[in-house]
């Protein structure tokens, strides 16, 4: 019998918060249940932050996923010694309280760095967050070059997982870690990838395509299959 994960589920460290506001709505409940009340909605709250649903991850060559749920707040190119040229594209994703906060391989490849950065816990939407908050960044890569995903902490989370090592290998939209109660999620590609995304929109981790590094061929109809789903945009063009 072919195992599916469930729909949805919660990730493991949900259950360290959610035990103990349990008990307390328990107890509370049974002395003074104002209290038990409040300790049971958050309790609920838990478990919904820490949510993990099921996603379709696109079979689309070349496609870099989101990394994360939440809202596009830049795109820009910066600094970076990593990539050919020495420069890349960064797309910034801000996660409210409310979003899913599992982060996924936006690309396939293999962890050849981990970059951990202590720092400050300025609000996730300034964007000298990127340089001055705490941090981790993890570096992918494969054939087609090198990409990296960062995971920051913001105003509110204070705890980054990241359950990876080098020479790990991350499929594309696969879990690796997660942020603590609300953050920002930056992914760093090529300047070859053409960006599909803008400030403003939201997205969703695993699902959304943010860049794609072959956009001729698939225009051209070069690689797509029965089995390729293309974007909307280029599903259009004949």
């Amino acid at each position: 019998m072919q195992h599916r994960d469930p729909a949805i589920s919660v990730a493991r460290p949900a259950w360290k918060f959610f035990i103990p506001l349990a008990l307390l709505a328990a107890v509370g409940g049974w002395f003074f249940w104002p209290a038990g009340i409040v300790f049971g909605i958050l309790a609920l709250y838990v478990l919904y932050f820490f949510r993990d649903p099921r996603r379709q991850v696109p079979n689309i060559p070349g496609a870099f996923v989101s990394p994360a749920d939440g809202k596009i707040v830049s795109v820009i190119e910066v600094p970076c010694e990593r990539f050919p040229g020495g420069r890349a594209q960064r797309i910034a994703i801000f996660l409210n309280i409310f979003n899913v906060h599992i982060q996924r391989a936006s690309y396939a490849g293999k962890v050849v760095g981990i970059d951990r950065k202590p720092g400050k816990f300025i609000n996730a939407l300034n964007e000298k967050c990127s340089e001055e908050n705490e941090q981790v960044t993890i570096w992918l890569e494969n054939d087609e070059g090198v990409f990296g995903i960062r995971q920051i902490a913001g105003a509110i989370a204070r705890r980054i997982v990241c359950d990876v090592k080098e020479g790990d290998w991350l499929e594309r939209g696969q879990r690796y870690g997660l942020i603590q109660f609300g953050s920002r999620v930056e992914l760093f590609v090529p300047l070859t990838a053409n960006v599909k995304v803008q400030p403003g929109q939201k997205v969703k981790g695993g699902e959304n395509c943010l860049a794609l590094l072959h956009e001729e061929e698939a225009r051209k109809g070069k690689f797509p299959t029965k089995e390729v789903q293309l974007p909307r945009d280029l599903a259009e063009v004949s």
